[in-house]
């Protein structure tokens, strides 16, 4: 998957290019949401029937899409959908 504003040399997008291209149809399918518009600042309690299964649904589908893998101590240090993304922005860097 190309990411948005990636081009050849693998130049990341910024964090609110990847929340609004990347991550909003993510949660947009998980919520069955079309509407649903989230950013940086987002959290759990922002999202209705946004629970512990939906938390893991997000997270399985950020992984398979993005191919990165997350550690049980990286999920449980997230704070909003900024610092998600800035950790699969990050992972893919490295990757």
């Amino acid at each position: 998957m190309k990411l948005p504003n990636q081009t050849n040399d693998q130049t990341a997008p910024s964090t609110d290019q990847f929340i609004a291209e990347g991550l909003t149809p993510i949660f947009r399918d998980v919520f069955d949401d079309d509407e649903l518009v989230i950013s940086e600042v987002t959290t759990a309690r922002d999202v209705e029937g946004w629970d512990s299964l939906a938390h893991i649904r997000i997270m399985v589908s950020i992984e398979k899409v993005f191919g990165v893998r997350f550690t049980a101590a990286e999920i449980s240090k997230l704070k909003d959908v900024g610092t998600l993304a800035e950790l699969v922005l990050n992972k893919r860097a490295n990757a």
